[in-house]
């Protein structure tokens, strides 16, 4: 068997959607050495969509491809690498981050995790003929105005089913919902219920589901199966909305990353993860409102912070923990005046050992970050360390003489 090269990277991002291809932009213009890897298209469920009309920036309105196709310019541009390739495993627990593909192993200092998500479908006869752009759509946000006057179908009953559905009532002329339980009975809550069938526009089919889909080339036609009766019902429609749950694709960190109940990766504003250096956007996340916008926004912090994680790793090796002198730490708070009193003190310990010490002041509302990779939140706070970098002591024992004689046992 071939061995797998090793290639290092700065970031790795797994998936080019929306997210993927901002945080790429993000981290290529910061000048981090980037690669991007998408196992299917670049641009992601996004390119299914033929006119996007809510995305700032474009009045006349644009295609998905058409949109992707510049988002992935532009990443290009910044020197962003791409690897149409699949991610095969995985290891983010460690300094180096592994991604390994069927033939290479990527190495990075972080990792950006914007595989995104797919929407549930029902599993109907001839299905995936008629998915996205070919008349099955998942989004009453992108597609409504497409739909102005004309008569469509919306399958599930749950919240975000009958929601959309009302939405899409603001331009079709007629909803036809397909709906699996009996009469009157929804998944979704009683306002959006009552609002629903206080609807004219909506016409419910109760007790069916999907048994097939038809259409020449484009769907024109949605066979519904009564689940009591068995009888087909053939309704020709223009177009088919499925709302009956969304899967993020997020099967290949489970048990390493935290997830929910729904397999949605857990992030904070950040977008840090549960591991240091590993961050997650756009739809793998649980969100209310899954948006190109939205996604972009997601994709600019994860860009941003992978770059803030580097630039303070690189900080924390080679200045707060450096390795030529006998270093002490001193952590103070600047809106607490007693331990910002004590910096002058300590900035005369240093000069007074300033052949043979280094000292590093950080304050643990702006250092936050750093003060958590020492583990201390606390201030004021000493710590030392050798000139090895090994930490010896942590101490609220801020007092000159304590300070000195530690210093001097350690030099």
């Amino acid at each position: 068997m071939r061995k797998k090269k090793r290639i290092n990277y700065d970031v790795i991002i797994i998936g080019a959607g929306p997210a993927g291809l901002t945080a790429g932009i993000y981290c290529g213009r910061a000048r981090l050495k980037t690669l991007i890897l998408e196992k299917a298209l670049v641009g992601g469920l996004a390119t299914y969509t033929n006119e996007i009309e809510n995305f700032p920036g474009f009045p006349e309105g644009t295609s998905g491809l058409d949109l992707m196709n510049l988002f992935q310019k532009q990443a290009k541009k910044f020197g962003v690498d791409f690897k149409l390739t699949d991610a095969k495993s995985v290891r983010l627990d460690i300094t180096n981050k592994r991604v390994e593909t069927f033939r290479n192993i990527f190495a990075a200092k972080t990792v950006i995790i914007a595989t995104g998500g797919r929407p549930r479908i029902t599993g109907a006869k001839n299905e995936e003929n008629y998915l996205f752009d070919k008349g099955i759509s998942f989004c009453a946000t992108c597609d409504a105005a497409a739909n102005t006057d004309k008569t469509v179908m919306v399958i599930g009953s749950g919240d975000a089913a009958i929601e959309e559905g009302m939405f899409l009532s603001k331009f079709a002329k007629k909803i036809i919902v397909s709906v699996i339980h009996n009469e009157g009975k929804m998944d979704c809550n009683e306002i959006a219920k009552t609002q629903a069938l206080s609807n004219e526009k909506m016409d419910f089919k109760w007790n069916t589901m999907v048994d097939s889909f038809e259409g020449n080339g484009h769907l024109d036609t949605v066979v519904l199966k009564n689940l009591k009766s068995g009888e087909l019902e053939s309704i020709k429609i223009d177009t088919c909305f499925e709302f009956i749950g969304y899967l993020p694709n997020t099967e290949l960190f489970e048990n390493i990353l935290d997830m929910d109940k729904q397999k949605y990766l857990i992030t904070n504003e950040k977008m840090e993860t549960n591991l240091p250096g590993v961050f997650a956007c756009g739809d793998t996340r649980d969100k209310e409102l899954k948006q190109i916008s939205t996604a972009v926004g997601d994709g600019a912090v994860a860009g941003v912070e992978a770059e803030k994680f580097i630039a303070e790793a690189e900080l924390f090796k080679n200045q707060i923990l450096q390795k030529e002198k006998v270093g002490f730490i001193y952590l103070y708070s600047a809106i607490d005046a007693p331990s910002r009193e004590l910096l002058p003190m300590m900035q005369e310990i240093e000069t007074e050992f300033i052949d043979t010490v280094k000292l590093n002041t950080l304050d643990v509302y702006k250092g936050k970050s750093l003060c958590e990779r020492l583990s201390c939140d606390a201030e004021p706070m000493t710590i030392f360390y050798t000139e090895n970098g090994v930490v010896v002591e942590q101490s609220r024992n801020c007092d000159k003489p304590h300070i000195i004689a530690k210093l001097k046992s350690l030099i």
